[in-house]
């Protein structure tokens, strides 16, 4: 089987983690530190805050921009359901806007049409690696007094006009190890604000920035110097796996001759890091994926069902209408292009899809 994913764990990364445990600081330390300078400023931004998950970084990114009880979110529901859970813990409400069927990312125009006085912030995911249009949702952000928090829980590395996802508003990354890089669990929060940084802080280490003394209500979301340590490895290898995963990616497109077949769209001065190579056919999906399982490729579905469309969801009320984010996730199939991937996989995945 060529699997989906595969985490690249090297000889650097386990001498790291013995380092860190022959130290005996295990917990939250200078390591932590450490991997917060490098990943901010790999991204270009001020502050890196980590956490223990992609999803906690979400979950603290909203908390420090004051979202609570009352609040609404415009957000996409094509994507992981953290994505929209990490609305519902603060106790606002997402909502729920269609994307645009060339990168699969929020539509700004449906932003605009969903923004109300309750709306408090807008949270696009940057899906499969493609940056979402942020010049234009900065621009209607700017225009409404909302804030932005970026799901780049999938674009470690991507661009758009050299500027790096997670340096437009508040940046939320996951290193969970079927990412562009791993730390075998964790998260981080990347800003300029100062302010949302030293609440981020607070938040994640029960409201504290100073040992025992607790001035707003937080959580325990601490990383580890183990995951840490893993992190800065893997930080320094992202952009040899990035361009791996590009290269692979058309390769695979190059390869592809099936007109049944909608290969990965690219818009101009975008830089895509290929998280998932995600292809779209209009018949027979399932069909597909269960013919490539079949003849050992890990392809995967990426999301089978929207989140509005999750019983959580149907239970709390929601019955969105997004035609286009329905017809999407009816036709999507991830293939392998990670960076273990070998060009002979490569072909043998085209000659499948080919000859369908």
């Amino acid at each position: 089987m060529i699997p989906i994913a595969k985490p690249l764990i090297g000889e650097e990364e386990k001498k790291a983690v013995m380092d860190v445990l022959d130290s005996g600081v295990i917990a939250q330390g200078p390591k932590v530190k450490e991997f917060e300078k490098e990943f901010s400023g790999f991204v270009s931004a001020s502050h890196g805050i980590a956490v223990n998950s992609g999803t906690a970084a979400l979950h603290v990114a909203l908390l420090a921009h004051g979202l609570g009880v009352g609040d609404e979110v415009i957000t996409s529901s094509f994507s992981f359901i953290a994505t929209a859970n990490s609305i519902l813990f603060t106790g606002a409400r997402p909502v729920f806007a269609d994307v645009s069927e060339d990168t699969f990312n929020i539509d700004p125009d449906a932003i605009n049409e969903k923004i109300s006085a309750k709306t408090k912030a807008i949270l696009p995911v940057h899906l499969y690696g493609h940056l979402a249009d942020m010049n234009a949702i900065m621009e209607l952000a700017h225009d409404h007094n909302l804030a932005v928090i970026e799901d780049a829980c999938q674009a470690h590395g991507a661009k758009f006009e050299n500027k790096a996802a997670g340096s437009f508003g508040t940046g939320c990354f996951s290193f969970y190890p079927t990412k562009n890089m791993t730390s075998s669990e964790g998260g981080m929060i990347t800003t300029d604000d100062e302010k949302i940084a030293l609440k981020a802080r607070m938040i994640r280490e029960h409201g504290s920035r100073e040992r025992y003394v607790h001035e707003i209500l937080g959580f325990n979301l601490r990383m580890t110097d183990i995951a840490a340590a893993i992190g800065l490895c893997q930080l320094k290898k992202l952009p040899e796996f990035n361009q791996r995963r590009i290269e692979n990616a058309q390769y695979l497109t190059n390869a592809i001759n099936n007109d049944k077949i909608i290969t990965p769209i690219i818009r101009d001065n975008y830089k895509h890091v290929f998280h998932q190579y995600t292809i779209r056919v209009h018949e027979s999906r399932d069909k597909v994926v269960e013919i490539l399982n079949k003849k050992g490729i890990g392809a995967g579905i990426y999301y089978p069902l929207l989140i509005h469309q999750q019983k959580l969801y149907k239970d709390l009320g929601y019955d969105a209408l997004l035609p286009i984010s329905e017809k999407l996730t009816s036709e999507v199939i991830s293939l392998p292009i990670h960076p273990s991937v070998t060009r002979k996989d490569l072909d043998y995945v085209a000659s499948v899809l080919n000859d369908l």
